[in-house]
């Protein structure tokens, strides 16, 4: 099975950019569809973005389009999640998670997750 370990979170003034990466250990990142979601204190546990195993494809909900990239390097056995223009409300803890299915929104269709890592966004 695979590991993943984020890194790059951090605190950031709203309007500001972070980039977060999600190694992968133990099995090709590029055997998997990834997603990023993101929980705040109190709240469900949300999709940002996904991308499949080939990175030809992306998806994004409405609060994150625009202004969230995801991407991958196969080569690298990481993805990526660029944030720009930072919002407040964007933060929370940052989680990546690869499914052996398809690439999905639905937090059930992945299977391994990495720990997370905390984004916080000041006015």
């Amino acid at each position: 099975q695979v590991q993943l370990v984020e890194s790059g979170g951090g605190l950031v003034q709203a309007g500001g950019s972070l980039r977060l990466s999600c190694a992968a250990s133990g099995r090709p990142v590029g055997s998997y569809a990834v997603g990023w979601f993101r929980q705040a204190p109190g709240k469900e546990r949300e999709f940002v973005a996904g991308i499949t195993r080939s990175g030809g494809s992306t998806t994004y909900p409405d609060s994150v389009k625009g202004r969230f990239t995801i991407s991958r390097d196969n080569a690298l056995n990481t993805v990526y999640l660029q944030m720009n223009n930072l919002k407040p409300e964007d933060t929370a803890v940052y989680y990546c998670a690869a499914a052996r299915g398809l690439m999905t929104a639905q937090r059930y269709g992945y299977d391994y997750w990495g720990q997370g890592t905390q984004v916080t966004v000041s006015s």
